[in-house]
């Protein structure tokens, strides 16, 4: 299941767009390289969606999202709309990772 969370906003641009939504951003804690080719290899990149890395987990322990692990800092996986630098919708895979995908978003806005 872990593994829809993003193909659900690659295949959902379109009706973002038609919403609203001006970007469309995958944040992760790798670096910016994997992030990168992450972008490239999904399809991500190629219908808009921006991949941006969190490297340093300065944004996932900002939002309280961090699991610390040792060496490794990962991030919860979760979704938000944000308007001019707000979150007005916050979305958590506590319950189901289903949760934060794009279908919830788009009922959203």
């Amino acid at each position: 299941l872990r593994r829809r969370h993003l193909p659900s906003f690659i295949t959902a641009q379109e009706d973002l767009k038609s919403k609203g939504v001006e970007m469309t951003i995958c944040i992760a804690t790798n670096d910016a390289y994997v992030m990168e080719a992450w972008g490239r290899t999904s399809g991500g990149a190629d219908v808009g969606i921006r991949f941006l890395s969190d490297s340093n987990a300065e944004l996932s322990r900002a939002l309280g999202l961090s699991i610390e692990g040792g060496i490794l800092v990962r991030s919860q996986r979760y979704s938000l709309i944000a308007e001019d630098g707000v979150v007005t919708h916050y979305f958590s895979a506590a319950k189901q990772s289903s949760d934060t995908w794009a279908p919830n978003v788009l009922a959203a806005l």
